[in-house]
């Protein structure tokens, strides 16, 4: 049996850099080779428009409040989540989201991919 040697790599949020691709929203990342994590702060207003992508993503609200918009028009739902809560969305659903206030998530994105719904809707 071969073993290979692990690389693994430790991160510390404030140590990444920041990018902002929406007003009122700051996301950081860790990208790995088949699962990407964001680590999201959404400003008090921040409208994240409905958008949908091809990665399968779980949200996970550590503070804050999200009303999130889920599903194709006509049916879509609204789920709220604070801290605690977590959220499902398999590929290509539609969604969005509002922050109730400022909120802190974390995004997990599979596949890995350098744009993901958010980055498709800006201009």
């Amino acid at each position: 049996m071969t073993h290979h040697a692990v690389q693994a790599r430790s991160y510390r949020w404030e140590d990444l850099s920041a990018d902002h691709p929406m007003p009122k929203l700051e996301r950081r990342r860790v990208v790995g080779e088949k699962t990407m994590v964001s680590r999201v702060v959404l400003d008090a207003g921040c409208l994240v428009p409905v958008h949908r992508h091809e990665n399968e993503q779980i949200s996970c609200i550590l503070s804050g409040r999200l009303r999130f918009t889920v599903g194709e028009p006509g049916s879509e739902r609204e789920v709220e989540l604070g801290g605690g809560g977590s959220l499902h969305l398999p590929p290509n659903v539609p969604h969005g989201c509002v922050a109730l206030e400022e909120t802190v998530v974390l995004d997990i994105f599979t596949p890995v991919s350098e744009r993901t719904g958010i980055d498709l809707v800006k201009g």
